[in-house]
């Protein structure tokens, strides 16, 4: 039987304009595998917890003093859980609370000659960890992009670096993907 491919649409809720990606995953990665698929290609820095819900079951990586009742990621495929037109709910950071929805948007069989996992396609840069979720990610781009809104300074500051929330590489995220494997 032919490996299959799948073809997920990662975005990000809550944002405007949209901040989406577009990956290309073996059907076999477990979802601890499709955890780090979304944050390499979203551009996160995987510092916080994060929850899957499909079906309304939760997996993640279990909490050992069971405030969080979760399947174990490890022991859950993709391509057990979900089929083309599925759609999955990604949670990550409960402090900033980023809800992503991820769309099995096609099911195919591998190409012997490509590499896996890869991003093919998404608009915008990823926002800053520990920004304060959608609205604080609104209330800093409007802050980083007035330099004479009174919050700028600091709001440079405290990133430490340039930020273009236009900006997303395809190239690059693959190129992360490519650590993972």
């Amino acid at each position: 039987m032919a490996r299959l491919i799948y073809q997920l649409r990662i975005a990000l809720d809550g944002v405007e304009p949209p901040v989406w990606r577009r990956v290309l995953v073996p059907g076999g990665f477990t979802l601890d595998r499709v955890h780090r698929v979304v944050q390499f290609a979203m551009g996160w820095s995987d510092r916080h917890l994060h929850v899957f819900d499909i079906s309304g079951v939760q997996f993640g990586v279990p909490d050992p003093d069971g405030l969080l009742e979760v399947r174990d990621e490890l022991d859950a495929r993709l391509d057990a859980v979900a089929q083309k037109g599925a759609r999955l709910r990604y949670t990550y950071d409960f402090g900033d609370w980023w809800e992503h929805e991820i769309a099995v948007e096609d099911v195919v069989p591998a190409d012997l000659d490509t590499r896996y996992p890869m991003c093919v396609g998404g608009e915008r840069a990823c926002p800053p960890d520990d920004i304060g979720g959608p609205d604080g990610y609104h209330d800093f781009l409007t802050a980083y992009g007035d330099p004479a809104h009174p919050d700028h300074a600091s709001m440079r500051e405290w990133l430490g670096r340039d930020f273009d929330a236009t900006r997303f590489d395809a190239s690059r995220a693959t190129a992360l993907l490519r650590r993972m494997t």
